[in-house]
């Protein structure tokens, strides 16, 4: 039987400042108590033009796929409708494809995301805000600097055929 293998992707966004870590640490912290197994969502959001929908926090580096927790008593679609209208001004217009749900082992043993693919919807843009420093819809050879590398993998995984990974 032959072993699975993972190569770990080279780095192409700074390291997390201490700030960084040390509010994803309390974060997860304070979830471990509310919810002993967390569970997130995140959106490919794909426009007409085959860009994708990326955003900026202020509190970590780099470029992700809008997203959020799964607050207690909320679906997973009911969450990414609101993180998505919070976090880059996205209204849902159909349902969107559930790609797949994700062991994110690098918050915790206990996490997961469910990444869901959006091709039909309304966006009204984002303003900057105290939790996001930027958004905007990208062409997959143009992505910023500092998109991060499971964002990198999940748009691959999505548009170009690449293998599903279980892990985040």
């Amino acid at each position: 039987m032959k072993q699975e293998t993972t190569r770990t992707p080279p780095r192409d966004r700074p390291e997390p400042s201490l700030r960084a870590r040390v509010v994803s640490k309390i974060i997860t912290f304070g979830a471990l108590f509310q919810r002993p197994m967390t569970l997130g969502v995140r959106g490919l959001v794909i426009d007409a033009e085959d860009r994708v929908l990326l955003v900026r926090h202020t509190y970590v580096p780099g470029f992700y796929l809008p997203g959020g927790g799964v607050e207690g008593g909320e679906t997973m679609l009911q969450a990414l409708t609101r993180e998505l209208q919070e976090e880059g001004g996205v209204d849902l217009l159909s349902a969107p494809a559930l790609h797949g749900v994700y062991l994110n082992r690098r918050v915790s043993t206990r996490d997961h995301v469910g990444l869901y693919v959006v091709r039909h919807f309304a966006c009204q843009g984002k303003e900057p805000d105290h939790e996001i420093a930027e958004t905007g819809f990208f062409p997959l050879g143009d992505l910023p600097p500092g998109v991060t590398p499971a964002t990198r993998a999940r748009i691959a995984e999505v548009l170009d055929g690449e293998p599903i990974s279980p892990y985040w």
